[in-house]
């Protein structure tokens, strides 16, 4: 199996977005946003949904949309690296998107009206302002981790077993109320131990 099947045979998620073509500048935007606020990533344009390889009509048409997505729809700019791979007789563009150290990005979604994006499996999602601040203390050059109590440390042990937790497991994990909990949890994510997500009905905390 080539290396560009293997990639695809893992499936879209937190790190990895399949797009038949790039349609326009704002679309595109969100994505990349979100690949670099959240841990980087590849978007592999030419292959769509269910993972096959359509190919691109034309690879430069395509770098053109993506570069300017990168560099006049987000905020601050970003650098894509490119590399053609081809397959089948067909083109597929691999667009990798380093982690970026200037979070958060912002994507032009309208005029005027910039937003926020993470990744959540394989969706880019939009930040409330709490993951923004948690994102802009992450890159802070002066941002020192803080020595952690028990009760926070058990947070980190959890997740080391378990992709996420919610405010009642970690209620009963440690056996407090509901308030000191929550100051634990948000304390945690504006220190950058943890990362708070709040889109889906009920809000969940991830390493």
């Amino acid at each position: 199996m080539s290396a560009l099947r293997d990639l695809i045979a893992q499936g879209e998620g937190e790190r990895l977005e399949f797009k038949k073509k790039t349609t326009h500048p704002t679309r595109i935007s969100r994505t990349l946003a979100s690949l670099a606020n959240t841990h980087g990533g590849r978007v592999l344009v030419g292959v769509d949904d269910d993972g096959r390889i359509v190919g691109v009509r034309d690879a430069e048409e395509e770098m053109f949309v993506l570069r300017q997505a990168a560099e006049l729809y987000v905020e601050p700019p970003l650098t894509l690296r490119f590399q053609e791979i081809e397959e089948e007789g067909r083109i597929v563009l691999v667009v990798t998107v380093p982690e970026s150290s200037h979070k958060p990005h912002k994507a032009q979604v309208g005029d005027d009206d910039w937003r926020g994006y993470v990744r959540v499996r394989d969706e880019s999602v939009q930040t409330s302002g709490l993951t923004e601040k948690a994102l802009e203390r992450e890159t802070a050059p002066q941002f020192e981790k803080l020595p952690l109590n028990k009760d926070e440390l058990a947070v980190l042990d959890y997740l080391r077993s378990y992709p996420r937790i919610t405010l009642p497991q970690y209620m009963k994990l440690i056996n407090v109320g509901k308030r000191r909990a929550f100051r634990t949890l948000i304390k945690l994510t504006l220190h950058g131990y943890i990362r708070h997500h709040d889109k889906e009905k009920e809000p969940y905390y991830t390493l």
